[in-house]
């Protein structure tokens, strides 16, 4: 059953730029050869100029889980300690029956 997460990150003041630019880097490099990883939209929020919202598609819960965790285990989320104010939050979801 397909996935979707919603990712939450709030950007330091003046940051959201470079956070976007972060993850818009690290989803071309990586995205397509995530397995079982099936896009994903970034979004501003638009009475909050600090916080980006990201919502990926993918095909299970648990192929996510491994392919963050080898993304994570890489350090490419690495400069993100230094662009976000709070740590982010993803809720990931799926249909209702």
């Amino acid at each position: 059953m397909t996935i979707k997460v919603i990712v939450e990150l709030q950007a330091k003041p003046g940051k959201r730029i470079e956070l976007n630019n972060l993850l818009q880097n690290v989803a071309a490099k990586y995205g397509p050869g995530q397995s079982g990883f099936l896009g994903s939209t970034r979004y501003e929020v638009l009475d909050n100029p600090d916080i980006v919202v990201e919502i990926a598609d993918w095909e299970s819960a648990e192929v996510r889980a491994a392919a963050m965790q080898e993304v994570m285990a890489s350090g490419v989320y690495a400069p993100l300690s230094e662009l976000l104010a709070a740590p982010f939050r993803a809720t990931v979801i799926s249909q209702l029956p």
